[in-house]
């Protein structure tokens, strides 16, 4: 499997925004002229289609309406009606889930030519997916890189820091870190959160100069 063709998307915590920052990859890699597809593997708390891939269309672009049907039934490997982490919602729903099933519909969806394949995980970085993965190390048995979501809410240098440090100490590439700013967008920003930017800003600077820092305001889908 090509790793530089996909980029999983997680965050410090769950409700931090991830799915609105994977729409807002889709549409900037897009508007660069790639060729793009998201995954949501595992979706809990809904029934039918993925809300989060739902919210991925509203800026994801397909050739075709036959292109889409190709990479439908490869683009959500498992859906779950209770909301909670994935190992205990497969748990209630008396199914098991086979990683190896998600890796074949990531291979399929590579194959179909993609320039990135953006995947949006479950939950935060340490969920478990199943009882004995969590999706910290499914991410670093593959080798992927992350893009991770952050924000100013209270907690969130701690939980960054931390899920910056268990990246570090996996060997997980940190491409991107994304900082969710919304709903201070447009407001007087508290001074957490104006102290939490400019911290994590200065902290990925000097010990991930690497990284990518994309600040995330409010996105019109």
């Amino acid at each position: 499997m090509n790793t530089n063709k996909v980029l999983f998307i997680t965050g410090i915590d769950t409700g931090i925004g991830k799915t609105y920052a994977t729409a807002f990859l889709i549409k900037t890699m897009q508007q660069r002229g790639m060729r793009i597809i998201s995954q949501k593997p595992i979706q809990t708390g809904c029934t039918g289609r993925s809300e989060d891939l739902e919210v991925h269309d509203k800026t994801l672009l397909f050739s075709s309406a036959h292109e889409r049907e190709l990479a439908e039934p490869h683009r959500c490997s498992y859906l779950f009606p209770f909301p909670a982490s994935p190992h205990l919602s497969a748990q209630m729903a008396g199914v098991d889930i086979e990683v190896e099933k998600i890796d074949q519909a990531t291979c399929a969806l590579m194959g179909m030519g993609y320039d990135k394949i953006l995947i949006e995980g479950a939950g935060g970085l340490m969920v478990p997916m199943t009882r004995n993965l969590l999706t910290i190390d499914y991410i670093a048995q593959r080798g992927y890189p992350v893009a991770l979501v952050s924000s100013g809410r209270l907690g969130s240098i701690n939980h960054s820091l931390l899920s910056i440090e268990a990246l570090r100490n996996r060997g997980i590439d940190l491409e991107i870190f994304i900082y969710n700013k919304y709903p201070c967008e447009g407001e007087i920003c508290t001074p957490i959160e104006t102290d939490t930017e400019e911290y994590l800003k200065e902290y990925l600077h000097k010990h991930s100069p690497q990284t990518e820092w994309i600040e995330l305001s409010s996105l019109e889908l």
